[in-house]
C-alpha cells in the first residue's frame, strides 16, 4: 500500500520534490493506472469529492488540459475552466488574481510562458495548490510521465541512461532534474547557443543520487552513443515561432533518424513529448517505430498528474 503523504504546497517544478515524493508519485502513478478499469469502482474514485480545480491555459494544449480535466473527474473533483481573457497581469495583477482563486478553489494548475509568474501565484497565496502545467523554462508534469513510462518498461531506473538530443529546453530542464533524484544518467546533445542552462547543471548535479551523472554534448552521435533511451522535442517552441527557419537550419545534424538510433544500446526506446514533427526533429520511421513510446508517455500524463493531485490535495489517501 502506497499513501499520498506530502507536506507541499505546489508543484512548480520537480524541484520542490524530494528523492522520496518523486518515487512515491512513480508508485502511486502506477496504482492508479492498474486501478482504472475499476471506474467509479476505484479507491480513488471520491479522493477529491468536494475539491476544485482551475485550469488557466495561455498556451494551446492538447494533452496537458485533456489529461487534467480527465485526471480531476476521476479523482472525484470538479474543475473550472478559466478563459484565456482571464490572462494573469493583463487586466489585474497577478497576485490579485491569485488571491482571488484562493477564495474559491483549492488548486489551479497554469500553463504560460514565464516560470516568474507561476512562481507569483504560488507566493502570493497560502493555501492555494499551485501546479506547474508548463512554462517556457520548466515542464515537470512531464518528467512524472516520462519516468513512469521507462519504470514500465525498465523495472528499476537506476544506472541507466537517456540521450537527450535538440534544444536544451523546458522538457530537457525538468528531464535531467528527474533523471538525476532517481539515479538516471543523462546526456544532453545541442548546439552550443542551445544547450542546457549552466543553473540546470547545477541544480541537477546538487540532487543526483545513485552515481548519477549529466552530461552536456556538442555531437549527437556522442551522447547517443550506448543510451538506454533517446528523447527529442520540436526545435521551436511555442513563441519561438519567427526563429523556425534559422532553428531548422542550426539542428539540421540533429535529427533522431534510424542511424542515430543505432548507435544506442540494442533495444533503446525512443522518446518524444509530443507534438511531434516528422521530418524534422525525428524521421517517420524512428517515430512510427517498435522502439517509440511515445504514446505511452502520452497516456501516462493522465495517471502520473492523478497522483500528483492526490500528493497535494488528497495526502492521506491510501492505495
Amino acid at each position: 500500500m502506497t499513501q499520498a503523504t506530502s507536506t507541499h504546497k505546489d508543484y512548480i517544478s520537480v524541484l520542490n520534490f524530494d528523492s522520496a515524493d518523486l518515487e512515491r508519485c512513480l508508485q502511486l502513478a502506477a496504482q492508479l493506472k492498474a486501478d482504472r478499469p475499476l471506474g467509479r469502482q476505484a479507491p480513488t474514485a471520491d479522493a477529491l469529492n468536494g475539491r476544485h480545480v482551475a485550469l488557466l491555459f495561455d498556451k494551446p494544449s492538447l494533452r496537458t488540459r485533456t489529461t487534467f480535466e480527465v485526471g480531476v473527474r476521476e479523482l472525484g473533483g470538479h474543475v473550472v475552466v478559466l478563459p484565456r481573457d482571464v490572462a494573469v497581469g493583463v487586466r489585474e495583477p497577478v497576485a490579485d488574481v491569485a488571491r482571488n482563486l484562493e477564495r474559491w478553489v483549492d488548486a489551479v494548475v497554469i500553463r504560460t510562458f514565464a516560470q516568474e509568474l507561476v512562481e507569483e501565484v504560488a507566493a502570493a497565496t497560502s493555501k492555494l495548490h499551485v501546479v506547474n502545467a508548463l512554462t517556457d523554462a520548466e515542464h515537470p508534469c512531464q518528467a512524472i510521465a516520462d519516468f513512469l513510462t521507462l519504470q514500465e518498461r525498465w523495472g528499476a531506473l537506476k544506472g541507466r541512461t537517456i540521450a537527450y538530443v535538440g534544444d536544451g529546453n523546458n522538457v530537457a530542464t525538468s528531464l535531467a532534474h528527474a533523471a538525476a533524484m532517481l539515479g538516471v544518467n543523462v546526456h544532453v546533445a545541442s548546439p552550443e547557443a542551445y544547450q542546457l542552462p549552466h543553473t540546470v547543471v547545477q541544480q541537477a548535479t546538487g540532487r543526483a543520487r545513485h552515481g548519477a551523472r549529466l552530461r552536456l554534448f556538442s555531437d549527437a552521435a556522442d551522447a547517443v552513443a550506448g543510451a538506454d533511451a533517446v528523447y527529442t522535442d520540436t526545435w521551436t517552441s511555442m513563441g519561438q515561432e519567427e526563429e523556425a527557419d534559422e532553428r531548422r537550419a542550426v539542428f539540421a545534424s540533429y535529427q533522431v533518424n534510424e542511424d542515430l538510433m543505432g548507435l544506442a544500446k540494442p533495444g533503446a526506446f525512443f522518446m518524444h513529448c509530443l507534438p511531434a514533427h516528422r521530418g524534422e526533429e525525428v524521421t517517420a520511421e524512428v517515430f512510427e517505430s517498435e522502439s517509440s513510446i511515445v504514446f505511452d508517455q502520452a497516456e501516462n500524463r493522465l495517471h502520473g498528474q492523478k497522483a500528483l493531485l492526490l500528493m497535494l490535495l488528497a495526502p492521506s489517501t491510501s492505495i
